[in-house]
């Protein structure tokens, strides 16, 4: 073979080497993506959303994601059954003055799938040292699929030891209290929320509809979560939100 065959097969065998390349990478990225938000995570159940509210939870961090779990109903088969859990059947009053009649006690709470633990106003002080609330926290996060926590919500996940081992957040002017209340936490600073195993934190807040949006893309994928957006309005685009997961 002389040597300008042997230069075309040279360079032949280098443009194939080189689509084949590619056509690895573009596989390896589609399946990636597929695998961040897809049906890998599909739920084939409905899922039983638990919100724990007692006396001062705030509105925002308990109505936000509320309304983008609720909503799924609309937009998916199966859905989110959304319901609120105090420690009594007796109804409360948020921080801002709403009452609201709980739909569980404590005693009579069905299994939890997603507990969803809103910012409440004494999160960082008394609320630590009610045993029975902690306990409740404890048991039905440790049985939960996914966890949640609106702002000073992470307080009680990390009293209930539901953060030990787990990247975490919280509100952004509390970040120094709760790395001073809970020096073993990895404590991320700057973001609306972390997601690390089964431990969505967030910041809380008017961003309080994040985790919640995140949550539904990574459970039921982005044509979901836009049609939950939509409906409230949320212009969502996920890689606009500063994250960690």
């Amino acid at each position: 073979m002389d040597n300008r065959k042997i230069n075309i097969a040279a360079v032949a065998l280098g443009t194939a080497l080189l689509f084949s390349l590619q056509a690895c990478q573009q596989n390896g990225e589609s399946a990636a993506a597929d695998f961040s938000f897809a049906s890998s995570h599909l739920p084939t159940d409905t899922l039983n959303v638990g919100f724990l509210a007692i006396n001062g939870v705030y509105n925002s961090e308990l109505m936000a994601p509320f309304d983008v779990f609720q909503h799924t109903v609309f937009h998916t088969t199966p859905g989110m059954k959304t319901f609120i859990v105090s420690p009594t059947h007796e109804p409360i009053k948020t921080f801002e003055g709403i009452r609201i009649i709980p739909d569980f006690s404590f005693e009579d709470t069905p299994t939890i799938d997603v507990l969803v633990v809103p910012s409440t106003e004494h999160n960082m002080d008394t609320d630590l040292q009610d045993s029975v609330l902690i306990e409740f926290v404890k048991e039905k996060g440790s049985q939960a699929k996914f966890i949640m926590s609106l702002c000073d919500g992470a307080f009680l996940l990390a009293k209930a030891g539901l953060l030990d081992e787990v990247k975490c957040t919280t509100f952004p002017s509390d970040i120094a209290r709760f790395k001073e209340t809970f020096p073993h936490l990895n404590v991320q600073e700057g973001y609306s929320f972390v997601h690390d195993g089964k431990a969505i934190t967030s910041s809380g807040g008017a961003k309080s509809y994040d985790p919640a949006m995140y949550l539904v893309e990574y459970l039921y994928g982005d044509k979901v979560a836009r049609g939950i957006g939509g409906g409230l309005v949320i212009d969502w685009r996920l890689e606009e939100v500063k994250h960690l997961r």
